[in-house]
């Protein structure tokens, strides 16, 4: 095969969750580039219908809370519905964060943040399993990409405890899910992404100060861009990443294996 044609997902069917920003948004846009057909979500629908809109006729928005049974029912049926019940890739993007010190962290937000980071990703993908089960091949395996992070690798400056929790839990999680589908021919692995330019970074990203004080702790001198993500979300939807599974790649410029 050529080498360009290994990245190709032209005709795929992909959802990302949490696809209206941020870390997502880049995913939905990087993957409509790449060829593929895409169904993003949020809680939000007026977010849903203007990303939809903005990105093309390959692009169906439709809200959904991750966190919530019947935010898993609503996007099986949206899947059913406009994607003909098989799906190619499931990014499992949506997340949730809380920073607040230990002696104060209140109980409600330890539980949303296990039930959007955590609860979300199991239920989501064990909900979807026929759908990916009906595009999976041997050739061409299904694929689910969960979104972890960098917090999840190692302990950071900031006191989220339940979002790094929550994230290394992910990590692990994939790897269960990786052994247990594998022989069903869909493959799962996880992205750890550094520091990124988003709605949840944002309290740093637009501090110019505290800005410049992650970017020195980066070993390749910047913040991540787009591409960066797009990239390894690419490479592990495509034939070049078909033979992966039960990975977690760090997306970091270097924080988790050079520091």
């Amino acid at each position: 095969m050529p080498p360009a044609g290994l990245f190709d997902v032209t005709g795929r069917t992909a959802l990302v969750t949490g696809g209206t920003s941020g870390i997502g948004l880049m995913i939905a846009e990087g993957l409509l580039a790449a060829g593929a057909r895409v169904l993003v979500s949020s809680r939000k629908p007026a977010a849903c219908a203007a990303v939809a809109d903005r990105l093309g006729a390959r692009c169906t928005g439709v809200p959904a809370d991750v966190g919530t049974p019947d935010g898993a029912r609503a996007l099986v049926a949206a899947v059913d519905g406009r994607l003909g019940g098989r799906l190619d890739i499931l990014v499992n993007n949506a997340g949730a964060t809380w920073g607040a010190p230990i002696d104060d962290f209140p109980d409600d937000a330890w539980d949303k943040l296990v039930g959007v980071n955590l609860t979300g990703v199991f239920r989501l993908t064990s909900s979807l399993l026929p759908a990916l089960r009906a595009a999976a091949t041997d050739d061409h395996p299904a694929r689910v990409i969960n979104i972890g992070s960098l917090a999840g690798l190692r302990v950071t400056e900031l006191e989220n405890y339940p979002y790094s929790a929550t994230k290394a839990a992910v990590h692990m999680l994939t790897r269960h899910l990786a052994r247990r589908l594998a022989a069903e021919h869909v493959t799962v692995n996880a992205i750890a992404p550094g520091y990124f330019p988003s709605r949840m970074s944002a309290f740093v990203a637009d501090d110019p100060d505290a800005h410049d004080a992650v970017r020195a702790g980066i070993p390749r001198g910047r913040w991540g861009r787009p591409d960066d993500v797009v990239g390894a979300t690419v490479f592990l939807s495509s034939r070049a990443g078909s033979y992966l599974t039960g990975v977690v790649l760090p997306v970091d410029g270097g924080v988790s294996g050079c520091t």
